[in-house]
């Protein structure tokens, strides 16, 4: 219902999305986890004192923000979902695509948060819980080039810049940056699909990044804070120009493929 007002509207809510705000406003303050069962429908109807229909369109609507999955004719009732920063990620990637966000603009938003990260964690020294989990990556990096996984080298590079993010214990920007990458690699994959390396060429050049990774992490743990900020900065910088290179910076990021 609305009420006229001269130009004040007020729209009462229907009663599923009232009922679909309880439920809601429980899973995300985590009263309700993961893989939770709620209440069979007969249940939830009685408690709440609605009718099957509007239980049915709460349901809907949790359902379309992926916070529940129903699976028809089950008896253990609706599965809870916490909220899914890779779906939300996803979906900000449809929208950069749509406003026509280009590989260039991608880019420069990357510089643009990672060498303030890394001056936080050359700060504190790398003496950040998170930082233990950039060193296993890095490890692993090096045992994928050593055995000639290239594709696999290329692939997990964003879980690198990931962790290194991730490292500062900033959500928001974890969050954000994760967004990025996610773009980034869409691009990168797509980009060494049309235009091909040879082994040889492809190890030297993820050497070369390898090395590179391995020289900031050691330069954030001896405390040297300009020395990895201006390094980080270079060596995304030289990133970029490679990505972007051949008209490559004009192109529309592709949120649908990875």
């Amino acid at each position: 219902m609305q009420m006229d007002n001269g130009n004040a509207r007020i729209r009462v809510p229907k009663t599923s999305e009232l009922v679909a705000d309880q439920i809601r406003a429980q899973i995300i303050r985590g009263e309700l986890q993961e893989g939770d069962s709620l209440p069979p429908e007969g249940t939830l109807m009685a408690t709440l004192g609605i009718s099957r229909p509007t239980l049915r369109e709460a349901f809907r609507i949790l359902e379309a923000e992926s916070l529940i999955s129903v699976v028809r004719g089950s008896r253990s009732g609706a599965r809870v979902h916490q909220p899914s920063t890779e779906l939300v990620s996803r979906y900000a990637g449809y929208v950069l695509e749509s406003q026509g966000t280009t590989i260039a603009d991608l880019y420069a938003a990357r510089l643009a948060i990672e060498p303030t990260v890394v001056r936080w964690l050359a700060t504190s020294k790398g003496q950040t819980p998170g930082m233990a989990r950039v060193k296993d990556i890095l490890a692993e990096l090096e045992d994928m080039l050593q055995t000639d996984r290239h594709a696999e080298f290329v692939d997990n590079i964003a879980v690198f810049h990931q962790a290194l993010v991730e490292a500062t214990g900033n959500n928001t920007l974890s969050f954000m940056n994760r967004m990025l990458l996610n773009l980034a690699r869409n691009h990168q994959n797509d980009y060494q699909r049309r235009h091909p390396r040879s082994n040889e060429e492809k190890y030297k050049s993820l050497r070369a990044g390898f090395k590179s990774y391995v020289k900031l992490v050691k330069m954030i743990e001896e405390g040297d804070v300009e020395g990895a900020v201006a390094h980080w900065r270079l060596h995304l910088r030289n990133a970029n120009e490679t990505w972007a290179q051949r008209g490559e910076g004009e192109r529309i990021v592709d949120s649908l493929h990875a």
